[in-house]
């Protein structure tokens, strides 16, 4: 076996570990703090913002196509087609261009 499978396998047992560890502490609460909640509600927000703002300020043409594209679906349809829509024009013009 490579290493590669071996980091792929420890990446999959550390994030798991992190989401049953987040569950476990929070069930131990009877309510959450309010401001416990929106910073949990921000999470999904602040990962696809660090997963977007290097391609936005380094990226290219094709780079910026494909979050103009995201962008506009993002106020029309749901995440998937969003996604879909975002790395199809991705693909395409990073093969074209």
């Amino acid at each position: 076996m490579t290493a590669t499978f071996w980091i792929i396998i420890a990446g999959a047992v550390v994030t798991y570990l992190t989401r049953v560890g987040g569950h476990l502490v929070l069930s131990r609460f009877e309510r959450i703090h309010p401001r416990v909640e929106a910073g949990l509600n921000a999470v999904p927000a602040a990962v696809l913002t660090t997963l977007v703002a290097p391609a936005a300020t380094t990226g290219g043409v094709a780079e910026w196509a494909a979050l103009a594209v995201a962008g506009f679906v993002a106020l029309r349809g749901n995440l998937i087609v969003m996604v879909a829509s975002g790395a199809a024009v991705l693909i395409l013009l990073r093969n074209t261009l």
